[in-house]
């Protein structure tokens, strides 16, 4: 089956002319479709999560199927800050989930002070992964000059999940994760229910950015099992897993593969308690988000952070165990940089789709839009 996809219109999710808002991730929950995403101060370099305190996940939603959207909500509160991109689950008893790694941020002095100083990130390993990263591009960040531009001292943190009974407009349920043996849990595609209700949540380790596990929880969410090893392998660097429940109960995870910069599957038969082997899928992009389409079909929205700096998305017709990789759909294309990504596409009411991803537009503002398509 050929298939393309027509652009039928653009919108803005949010733009703030202030600030740096990226890495959405998109659900439909109770009638709205609920997007959330990261939020810092402009800067005159582009700093991603794991590299400012000032970060928080805000909360937009849109009953009119994406036309329009509120206005922004910092969740679960303003006095979040400093954490990593979040993923929220829509749950079958009507509540809904939202994970966080909290990282803890730390000033000089008190860092100095600390006796895990060996466990710190400080403004100089900072600005040497910034400056080693694939995902930047050179924006003035300088290593003599560590201290003054990021006057910040990174701890490990923890990873947190919250409960929501009303949409997402309160959140009165916080738990704390044992992720242990792993360090940090991050996750941005949220989790699955499971046929007899129970939650299966994949992370990755974090801040290390290599090992993907899940927690499974049997009681809305309110406590959590032991980790399960995914993927772990010391040739790889395997994070941001996406997950989706399949027709006939398999659970499907791909995941960003950072030494290949390549998008990898695995499965589960028996509900996340054991995992394939990690096997490449042939899409060339990262991270992953995945949907069913009207017609059975699967959907994997990606980001491609080269030339021409698309989004883009693959289909399956045989539930993930392959895909036409060799044809990707092209949503959005000639971005014009690499800081730009993450798509989430779902399906709309009247049979069309919506991606919505973050781009930088050409008065320097990065911020999240959406597109609304077609496939023919």
């Amino acid at each position: 089956m050929v298939t393309k996809a027509e652009l039928l219109g653009e919108v803005t999710v949010h733009r703030d002319p202030a600030s740096y808002c990226a890495h959405p991730h998109l659900v439909r929950h109770g009638g709205e479709l609920l997007c959330l995403f990261t939020r810092a101060p402009r800067r005159p370099f582009v700093l991603h999560p794991p590299e400012d305190p000032a970060f928080v996940n805000l909360l937009v939603r849109s009953a009119e199927e994406g036309e329009r959207w509120s206005p922004p909500v910092p969740v679960p509160d303003a006095g979040w800050s400093g954490v990593e991109c979040g993923g929220l689950t829509p749950l079958a008893d009507g509540g809904l989930l939202l994970h966080q790694h909290r990282f803890e941020w730390l000033g000089l002095e008190a860092a100095e002070a600390r006796p895990d100083r060996d466990r710190l990130a400080f403004p100089e390993e900072l600005v040497r992964a910034h400056l080693a990263s694939a995902e930047h591009e050179p924006a003035g960040l300088a290593l003599k000059r560590a201290r003054a531009l990021l006057p910040w001292v990174r701890a490990p943190g923890a990873a947190f999940v919250h409960r929501s009974e009303d949409g997402g407009r309160s959140w009165p349920f916080t738990t704390a994760l044992d992720p242990s043996p792993f360090e940090g849990g991050y996750g941005l595609r949220g989790g699955v229910v499971l046929g007899d209700d129970t939650i299966l949540l994949p992370l990755c380790d974090c801040p290390a950015y290599r090992r993907v596990f899940a927690l499974r929880s049997t009681d809305g969410g309110r406590s959590w099992s032991r980790p399960i090893p995914i993927a772990c392998d010391p040739a790889r660097r395997f994070e941001e897993p996406a997950p989706l429940l399949l027709e006939d109960g398999r659970v499907l995870l791909l995941l960003r593969e950072n030494a290949s910069r390549t998008l990898w599957r695995v499965e589960s038969v028996d509900g996340g308690l054991s995992w394939s082997p990690p096997e490449p899928t042939g899409i060339d992009g990262y991270p992953a988000h995945l949907c069913r389409l009207a017609d059975g079909r699967l959907l994997c929205s990606y980001g491609f952070r080269r030339p021409p700096f698309a989004i883009r998305a693959a289909i399956s017709e045989d539930e993930g165990r392959s895909w036409r990789s060799d044809a990707p759909l092209e949503i959005a294309s000639g971005l014009g940089s690499k800081d730009m990504g993450y798509p989430c596409t779902l399906p709309r009411a009247d049979g069309t789709l919506l991606t919505v991803f973050y781009a930088r537009d050409n008065e320097g503002v990065t911020f999240v839009r959406g597109r609304i398509w077609r496939l023919f």
